[in-house]
């Protein structure tokens, strides 16, 4: 499981039918001292995250466990909305 934050909203007048009641939001994957870590990347939204919101999301094949089907085109995942981040220091 991995952290990132909201950053766009993909919208397509097509798209597999498994992913018809879904939204596809960009995500920047984040480190958790919420910096950038990554490269942009595309995820199903299953918990209904908004803009400028950090969210866990999973990938690879785990990514179609959240979903209501067996098999659908997906690689990434948005499966939680983060309130809060507490890292120790040292």
């Amino acid at each position: 499981m991995f952290f990132a934050k909201v950053i766009g909203t993909v919208w397509a007048t097509r798209k597999d039918e498994n992913l018809k009641s879904f939204k596809l939001q960009f995500i920047q994957p984040l480190n958790a001292q919420r910096e950038n870590s990554g490269t942009p990347i595309v995820a199903v939204d299953t918990v209904g995250a908004g803009p400028g919101e950090t969210v866990m999301y999973i990938t690879a094949r785990e990514a179609v466990i959240p979903l209501p089907v067996d098999m659908a085109p997906v690689d990434a995942s948005i499966v939680g909305i983060v309130d809060r981040i507490d890292v120790k220091s040292t």
